[in-house]
């Protein structure tokens, strides 16, 4: 390309993202009933796991609507039961059945669901529901509106997915790593309110929730260099990583518009923003820095992204091998405003390349062919009198940071594919099951399917866990499933978010000076909850009842399965048996952590994310299946030798 050529016109402005004029279309008396149904279904079952309600069994049950066909146990028998919650005053009461499953799972029928008021039948209302038993659930009057506003966001986004044509599972399976990734419904699996999303307008919505699909071109500044900090991995410098994520004329074009300032491009880092940061938050509250040329508005890039489940993270759709970018974006989203702080990023690329290295040295993870993409380079602005006038943490230090990721498509072998972890969760319009289907183009049995799956994610994080007092954040948003040439079988996974994710829970653990922020100082009688919680509760739980209550696969060969796993493990790996007795996964019962109690005390900051375990909200304890699965196997081995028959084949 010659220079004329490469320097003839700026990019042209994105076009608007499609349906940005008409952004309430998707808010119809249907949409918004179907969504209240869900969403209050998913509440009366959270909140009755986590011991807010007290569901009890109805005196008097209606006549019920037929079930829905999706929760049928296996065995294709009835397991549900009517229940009935009333409101503080006990003037209102919500009836419905559901199916009480292991770990204390609610599996709630949204369309048996009904409300009555003194007696009379009343329209379900969402707001009115957690105003109605506000007490019960502990919310105060401080936190409350705010909750509320979380909540019909996370309904309009509900709404907003209905509206969509939405491909069924089988077309799902086969459409690509990005359509599954957009065509999520639920988010987080805990949460109730979780697409708050607070501060995006209407039209945000529609050009950057990752449900919406909209091609992204990312905003970039150029920040100069004595108020910002580049850091990058091993092998990896700043003019290296534009050259692979900027084309030339782009670069020249950037440069152009500084020279034209009277600017000198040397002095500058080309820094990647949020659209939505740059008109809402970095125009704003940072115009002095752009008026004195701290921060220079070059325009946009010209690569197309989409928005991931995690929002402020982006893919690059043009060029899919280059790099995730993670972006600042001052919106509160499920108890955090999602910034990114210029100070908590500098040490990214090493704990990423510290993380990488223990990965690739172990024998364990190599066997298991575990694998994290890095985060390879990270760059932040330090606005010197926001950082004057504030402690560390605040959001105002969390406004202008960005960090690049590596994409999990630069390595993968032909004829693999990629999806979220979290479609294993996903269920379509139909009431289909993505798992399910996965299970259907493996060949394999529902049990042979589960152990390789397992073998491949909860593996890593055992060994993690006992060998390393290492801990991740390894909910679906954040692990990606390599699957094989079939469609269907998990090969492998690959983890992400790691910087801001990862703990290492002893504070004795030897770490490098660079890396040494991740060490936290866990109480021992907890580390197992990186596992029984994290894993056991706020992911396995979830995908079995899904199995279950759709006749794949009964839960007690479902967690029967996942026990194997963890023995097959230890057994392997006798030189750890002493953290397996401090760390006991197979313990008859393990402390309930919960989730929504932590969003329901503070919606605005859950937790410390420097000391994320003296936040946490305790509500006694649960039955642990993986020790009763355990116990089982033993007396079923236990019958065979004395010559008994067992059943029940995995």
């Amino acid at each position: 390309m010659t220079d004329a050529a490469a320097t003839a016109a700026p990019a042209p402005a994105p076009a608007p993202a499609p349906g940005v004029e008409g952004t309430t279309a998707h808010l119809t008396p249907e949409h918004w009933e179907r969504a209240t149904r869900h969403l209050l279904g998913k509440a009366l079952a959270e909140f009755a796991h986590e011991r807010l309600l007290a569901p009890e069994p109805d005196p008097a049950p209606e006549p019920a609507p037929d079930p829905d066909p999706a929760l049928r146990p296996a065995g294709g028998q009835d397991a549900s039961a009517a229940y009935i919650v009333h409101s503080d005053d006990r003037s209102t009461a919500y009836r419905f059945t559901a199916a009480r499953l292991a770990l204390d799972h609610w599996q709630v029928d949204p369309d048996s669901l009904t409300r009555t008021t003194g007696g009379a039948p009343a329209p379900l209302d969402a707001l009115a529901f957690f105003t109605e038993l506000r007490d019960a659930l502990q919310l105060s009057d401080h936190v409350l509106p705010l909750y509320l506003e979380e909540v019909t966001a996370t309904l309009s986004s509900l709404a907003f997915k209905y509206a969509k044509p939405r491909l069924g599972v089988a077309a799902l399976a086969g459409a690509g790593f990005q359509a599954i990734e957009a065509a999520m419904t639920e988010g987080h699996p805990c949460f109730v309110a979780n697409s708050g999303r607070i501060g995006f307008g209407a039209g945000d919505f529609a050009r950057y929730a990752p449900e919406a699909a909209a091609p992204v071109r990312l905003t970039w500044l150029a920040a100069r260099r004595d108020l910002a900090t580049f850091t990058a991995g091993e092998g990896l410098d700043y003019f290296t990583l534009l050259a692979d994520e900027l084309a030339p004329h782009t670069r020249i074009r950037f440069d152009q518009r500084l020279v034209e300032r009277q600017l000198d491009p040397a002095d500058y880092y080309l820094l990647p923003v949020h659209p939505w940061q740059w008109e809402h938050r970095i125009a704003v509250t940072f115009a002095g820095e752009v008026a004195r040329h701290h921060l220079v508005h070059l325009g946009p890039g010209d690569d197309e992204h989409s928005a991931q489940q995690s929002i402020r993270t982006f893919s690059n759709t043009s060029r899919p091998t280059r790099h995730y970018v993670k972006t600042a974006l001052s919106v509160l989203n499920m108890g955090f405003l999602r910034g990114l702080s210029a100070a908590y990023m500098e040490a990214t690329p090493a704990i990423n390349d510290w993380l990488a290295g223990l990965i690739a040295a172990d024998p364990t993870f190599a066997a298991a062919r575990f694998s994290i993409i890095r985060e390879r380079a990270a760059i932040g602005y330090h606005h010197r009198g926001y950082e004057a006038a504030t402690a560390k943490g605040s959001p105002y230090r969390k406004m202008l940071a960005a960090l690049w990721r590596e994409s999990p498509v630069k390595g993968l072998e032909a004829g693999r594919s990629l999806a979220t972890m979290a479609s294993l969760l996903h269920v379509d319009g139909s009431g289909d099951s993505f798992a399910a289907e996965l299970v259907t183009r493996s060949g394999l049995t529902p049990a042979r399917w589960l152990r390789g799956y397992l073998d491949a994610y909860l593996v890593p994080v055992l060994h993690s866990l006992f060998a390393y007092d290492l801990a991740y954040m390894p909910h679906g948003e954040n692990v990606i499933l390599v699957l094989g040439e079939d469609g269907g079988t998990v090969e492998r996974v690959i983890f992400k978010d790691i910087a801001e994710e990862i703990v290492v829970m002893d504070p004795a653990a030897p770490l490098p000076p660079e890396v040494a922020r991740i060490r936290a100082d866990v109480p021992e009688d907890q580390r197992a909850l990186a596992v029984l919680t994290d894993v056991v509760d706020c992911f396995l739980r979830f995908l079995s009842a899904i199995l279950h209550t759709r006749g794949v696969l009964d839960e007690g060969v479902f967690w029967r399965t996942a026990a194997e796993c963890v023995a097959g493990y230890q057994e392997a790996h006798p030189e750890l048996a002493e953290k397996f007795a401090r760390y006991d996964l197979f313990a008859r019962e393990f402390a309930l952590s919960c989730l929504n109690r932590l969003q329901l005390r503070d919606n605005r900051q859950m937790v410390d994310l420097a000391d994320p375990a003296a936040a946490l909200q305790f509500a006694g304890t649960l039955a642990n299946p993986l020790a009763a699965a355990s116990a089982g196997a033993e007396a079923a081995a236990g019958g065979q030798a004395a010559g008994q028959s067992t059943c029940g084949e995995r």
